[in-house]
């Protein structure tokens, strides 16, 4: 189990964050240059980055409760998890994934539903939207004021 879980016995899920790591506190104290590194043979070696992940899904409608128990199995099984937002007959769900490139992350993320459907017990829906944008452009939509909104609170929430 993974630490600060809930057992399963328990209807309500903790949904805990992931702190960013070293790599991302030198990259934000470096004022968010390339994703580059030098090696000692001087090979540039790509380094993963955070990219904000929208995914929206949708399909026939779903009982609630099952349903919102299927997105905190979700959260559980993926830590990243920001929130999800659901609605019987659709959801959305937001989250940071690491990752090399925006092909990279767009591709976990069009696997991320049809991965966990059946050992989240998610309804038989499929994607219907999908947007990736990197962390500098996330921050600069909000300090803009549009774009979405930050997750607050995290979490499992209905629309």
């Amino acid at each position: 189990m993974r630490p600060g879980a809930a057992s399963r016995g328990s209807a309500e899920r903790a949904l805990t964050s992931v702190a960013a790591g070293e790599a991302y506190e030198s990259e934000a104290h470096a004022g968010h240059e390339s994703p580059a590194r030098g090696t000692a043979e001087g090979e540039t070696v790509q380094t993963p980055r955070l990219w904000h992940v929208t995914l929206s899904v949708s399909g026939p409608e779903a009982p609630l409760k099952e349903l919102r128990r299927g997105l905190e199995q979700l959260a559980h099984d993926h830590p990243f998890l920001l929130t999800s937002r659901y609605a019987p007959d659709h959801a959305e769900i937001r989250y940071w994934e690491e990752a090399r490139d925006l092909h990279d992350a767009a591709a976990v993320a069009l696997r991320l539903w049809g991965e966990h459907r059946q050992s989240a017990q998610l309804p038989p829906w499929e994607i219907v939207g999908l947007e990736v944008i990197d962390r500098d452009t996330y921050h600069q939509r909000i300090a803009e004021g549009y774009g979405p909104l930050p997750a607050a609170p995290v979490g499992v929430h209905p629309f």
